[in-house]
This record gives structure tokens, C-alpha cells and sequence, in this order.
């Protein structure tokens, strides 16, 4: 199966600092990985990594078996876009939600603006009312959705999401979790997710694997989770920690 991202003896610094240390992994085509552990140990670097976001870092990034480089490449982002952790700090306050969402198109030389914006509107579970909303007038889930979208409008194969449901309510998450479930099964994405939480793992992904300090210390099927096995002593510890009881489904 070929790879939707391909990461090799990765290593990332910030300064002198060096905050991802060889990290290998690949996530296939269709596939949803989770990289999990606690903050501070590497995890989102990775995705900015990926991005173009954190330049400074030595290895090789290979996003559909292309190379990439150090800084933001058009081409990367046609193929691979990010979700990121709070949906009101990565929307601009003062643009609508059909500003937000008709940028990239425009940056990107696309046409049919209004039909790609009804269109995944739709796709996220919007009402094509939401549309020349701001942010402020939009609840929590309402915004993740739009970030959704936004990552959505120029048709990626590849999503990066960072803690995508982490600043919601919890009564809102699952229909959040339902949703991105539903569109890597419906436009056959690939995902590559940052989670400290492993319910959420356990239920959007196929495989995890757990870094600490920087380092990927193992890499699990997903049904790892269901018995604890893992072979590393910190992955052992990173799940009893953890309340395992998996992510109940509601429709989106």
C-alpha cells in the first residue's frame, strides 16, 4: 500500500533545543494514525513539521512520495492540510465563515467559489445560513466544524489534525469525533492525529504510536488499547494512567 506520509529519522529543534529526536513512522493511504503522550513530548512539532511550520529540522518528510522541503510549499497544501487545536484562535475574528473558507481557494487559483463553499458547508453539517457568520457568533462545535471545512475546501488526501476536539465541551466532542470518522470514510482520507487522550485513539485511528521526550518509544495496533499489551514501559504507563473506555458514537 503506498503512503500518504512517509517520516524518516526525523529530528526537530527550536533553537538548541532539540524537540523531536529520529522519528520514523509512515501513515498508508487511508489509514488514521494517532501519535499520543503527554505534552511537551514531541507530537504537534511533528505535524509542523510536516506543514512547513517548524523548519528547522533534518530527515526526510514525504507527503504522497514527494520530498518536501523546510518551508510552506502550495503544492503540499493542495495534497495535505491541518486541523488545529482551538477553533477560535485558528479563525480570523473578524472574517466571515465565507471569507474564511473563499481565502484558500483564492490563494490557490480555484474557481466556483460559491459551489466548493455550499458544498462543504454541507459535507461538515453546516446550514448554508452559517455562512456569512462570524466567529463569535458561532458555538464552539460550530467553529471546529468550520475549521474542518476550511481544511477541507481544497480537497486534501491528507488530514493533520491537532487535538481537533480537545477545546470542546465534552458534550459536543463526539459529534465532532462522528464527523471526521464519516468524511475519512466518504472522500477516503488519510489522518494523521495528535491526542493525549487514547479513547479518542482508540476510536478515530488505526494504529497509535507513543512518543516520550521527543522520542516514538513504540508503535501499536489500535487494538492495543483494548488489552494494555504494550512492550514499552513508558506506553504501559501512558495507558494505566489513561480511562480506557472508548469514545461512544452519536450521529454527527
Amino acid at each position: 500500500m503506498n503512503a500518504a506520509l512517509d517520516v524518516h529519522e526525523l529530528s526537530v529543534r527550536y533553537g538548541r533545543t532539540e524537540v523531536v529526536s529520529d522519528a520514523t513512522f509512515a501513515v498508508a493511504e487511508g489509514e488514521s494514525v494517532a501519535l499520543v503522550g503527554e505534552s511537551g513530548s514531541g507530537k504537534s512539532t511533528i505535524l509542523k513539521a510536516v506543514l512547513g511550520l517548524a523548519p528547522d529540522w533534518s530527515g526526510r518528510i514525504e507527503v504522497f512520495g514527494k520530498a518536501r522541503g523546510h518551508r510552506p510549499d502550495p503544492k503540499v497544501a493542495q495534497r495535505c492540510q491541518m486541523v488545529f487545536q482551538d477553533p477560535y484562535g485558528s479563525l480570523h475574528p473578524r472574517k466571515s465563515v465565507d471569507a474564511a473558507l473563499a481565502e484558500p481557494l483564492a490563494i490557490h487559483g480555484l474557481r466556483d467559489r460559491d459551489a466548493r463553499i455550499e458544498a462543504v458547508l454541507d459535507d461538515v453539517g453546516l446550514d448554508r445560513r452559517f455562512r456569512y457568520r462570524f466567529p463569535h457568533q458561532l458555538s464552539g462545535g460550530q467553529r471546529q466544524r468550520v475549521a474542518i471545512a476550511r481544511a477541507l475546501i481544497l480537497a486534501p488526501r491528507l488530514l493533520l489534525l491537532d487535538e481537533p476536539t480537545s477545546a470542546l465541551d465534552v458534550s459536543v466532542q463526539a459529534g465532532i469525533l462522528n464527523l471526521l470518522k464519516r468524511l475519512r470514510a466518504e472522500r477516503g482520507l488519510s489522518y494523521l492525529l495528535v491526542t493525549h487522550d487514547l479513547p479518542v485513539a482508540s476510536f478515530l485511528c488505526d494504529r497509535l504510536a507513543v512518543m516520550q521526550r521527543g522520542r516514538i518509544v513504540e508503535i501499536a495496533p489500535v487494538a492495543t488499547l483494548r488489552e494494555g499489551d504494550f512492550a514499552d514501559p513508558y506506553a504501559r504507563q501512558l495507558y494505566a494512567a489513561s480511562q480506557v473506555g472508548g469514545v461512544e458514537g452519536h450521529s454527527a
